[in-house]
């Protein structure tokens, strides 16, 4: 049964030269594809601390000054078309401070992808990777953090 209402949760946005940190998913929804990494909120957590939390939990990276990018919506039906999944993604943009992507968590695998390898994903990719990393990219410079 579905939750009567939608679900509010995170993506971390993080770049280091050029490239965008993605996260292979272990569990459903997206079990097995390439996002970012990200999750629900917890009671009384803002989305900007509950980004920080999830990238430090899915990857072990420590970063800072987290701002909102954009929103959307993933609703999802079942075969029956009663809903199935409905989360209001909050996609933040980190700035990376420390660390070496390690997966652990729900991640299978942590990486950093550059423009031409998130092209290469197609299908292996979650929904909006491409256009949300194009988004993060265009928020801080080639040769920036």
């Amino acid at each position: 049964m579905s939750p009567l209402r939608p679900v509010p949760a995170v993506l971390a946005l993080v770049v280091r030269d050029g490239q965008v940190l993605l996260v292979r998913r272990a569990n459903p929804p997206d079990q097995g594809l390439w996002g970012f990494p990200g999750g629900r909120m917890e009671m009384g957590e803002s989305h900007l601390e509950a980004a920080l939390r999830e990238l430090n939990e899915e990857t072990g990276l420590i970063a800072d000054e987290p701002r909102l990018v954009t929103v959307l919506d993933f609703i999802e039906h079942d075969d029956t078309g009663a809903l199935a999944h409905h989360f209001a993604m909050i996609a933040v943009l980190c700035r990376w401070q420390a660390g070496e992507a390690v997966a652990a968590d729900d991640a299978l695998e942590a990486r950093w992808f550059d423009r031409a390898a998130i092209a290469g994903l197609g299908g292996q990719a979650s929904l909006k990777v491409a256009f949300l990393a194009e988004l993060a990219l265009a928020e801080i410079p080639a040769g920036g953090a």
